[in-house]
């Protein structure tokens, strides 16, 4: 049965060489930039181009809104070409005039007002944009991290749990333990080189959708700096207004802006002419001028003004529905992040309490105080708390996103 067994660990020990070996990709990819360096490459990402495009083109509205109205010019001929005296155009009474809308009754003041309205909520929701993308970035990379340290311990617990068979091995084979401890180390080996396996591909799939989310050049292939183990500043209350709340206050006052357009719409279009007048058989000429005014008896633009007021009563409800929203998730971000922070130095803790366990443990199984039983639930205790510390400093960065994306700023950074 020995001899079994050494065979069954040499065939174990072919086939993790053989799966290492396999699974090292043939092009060896970058490490990530750091974190401060994909931040500062945010202004190239699908996401805030598009924002930026957006408020580009709302500004150009707004410029375009101040242009005043293009005048015409009007040609009129009289009694030509008919009969009698009337037979030419040299003979006809002929009218040259230049009309321009004069815009009253606010319209043009209404129309630019809206216009730049629009183009600050613009401005609001590319900076919103830029913040969520930034957090977005940030727990992909804090992910990425996370997945390289869990196939890391991965690593490692299939070190201690080998070492732990060898010792088994030596165990049975010294008569000290009966060969079903050394089948148990075996399948404990394998379970842990699945959990390895599962840990690998977890890791490149997090690096993969970092390097998606940064439109990295080049694949990442790990991870140089450090994103977990920052620990953000204690959360404050809010000193500025909310970046969703000053979005959701643009955006009533942009709709605002249009009821107002909509009504002044509605008002009589007033066109001035002035012109000249040449008469035709007695070549006299003399100036002419006047005024037209739209009458609104059957277009009163009602269907426009209540379309645009019932856009303003869903900006309202949008702005009280934020102002409380937001203050509430303030509070549940502040202690979470709270929470978070506490949780991390308990967890760091945990693993320092756990390893000395340990290592206490295995000095006493090797010298036969302690049974393999007992020695494996303090080692899936160290293994726990080491994953728990992974966790924990996830939490931490999910908890600085969300409140970094309710201030208005970078993750990890000062508010602007």
């Amino acid at each position: 049965m020995p001899m079994l067994l050494d065979r069954s660990l040499r065939a174990l020990g072919c086939t993790m060489v053989a799966a290492s070996i396999i699974s090292t990709p043939s092009i060896l990819a970058a490490p990530a930039p750091s974190y401060e360096v994909l931040i500062d490459q945010l202004g190239l990402s699908p996401a805030t181009l598009e924002a930026e495009a957006l408020y580009d083109a709302a500004e150009a509205q707004a410029r375009q809104a101040r242009a005043l109205p293009n005048p015409s010019i009007t040609l009129e001929a009289e009694n030509a070409y008919g009969s009698g005296p009337y037979s030419g155009y040299g003979s006809a009474d002929s009218t040259i005039s230049i009309s321009q809308p004069l815009e009253l009754w606010g319209q043009r003041g209404a129309r630019i007002h809206a216009a730049q309205a629009e183009a600050e909520a613009a401005g609001l929701r590319r900076d919103q944009t830029r913040w969520m993308t930034a957090g977005r970035l940030a727990i992909a990379y804090a992910e990425a991290e996370a997945a390289t340290l869990r196939h890391k311990l991965a690593g490692e617990a299939l070190s201690l749990t080998q070492h732990e068979l060898r010792a088994a091995q030596a165990l049975v084979d010294q008569g000290r333990e009966p060969t079903l401890r050394a089948l148990q180390a075996n399948s404990e080996v394998a379970a842990a080189q699945a959990r390895l396996d599962e840990a690998r591909a977890n890791r490149d799939a997090a690096l993969a959708q970092l390097t998606a989310l940064a439109s990295l050049d080049e694949p990442a292939s790990s991870i140089s700096y450090s994103l977990l183990d920052r620990v953000p500043e204690e959360p404050d209350a809010f000193s500025t207004v909310p970046m969703a709340v000053r979005v959701a206050e643009a955006e009533l006052d942009a709709a605002q802006g249009l009821v107002t357009v909509e009504q002044r719409r509605a008002r009589p279009d007033v066109t001035a002419s002035l012109g000249m007048q040449r008469f035709g058989e007695t070549s006299d000429e003399a100036f002419t001028f006047g005024v037209s005014l739209s009458i609104p008896i059957f277009d009163r633009n009602k269907g426009a003004i209540s379309a645009a007021q019932a856009q303003q009563r869903a900006a309202e409800a949008r702005l009280a529905y934020s102002r409380s929203e937001v203050l509430a998730a303030h509070r549940a971000a502040q202690a979470s992040l709270s929470a978070s922070n506490s949780r991390t130095h308990a967890a760091d803790s945990g693993v320092a309490a756990a390893t000395e366990a340990y290592r206490l443990a295995r000095i006493g199984y090797d010298a036969g105080r302690l049974s393999q039983l007992e020695l494996r639930s303090i080692r899936t205790a160290l293994i726990d708390a080491r994953y728990a510390a992974v966790d924990a400093r996830l939490a931490r960065v999910r908890a600085e996103i969300d409140l970094a994306r309710l201030e208005g700023r970078v993750p990890f950074g000062e508010a602007p």
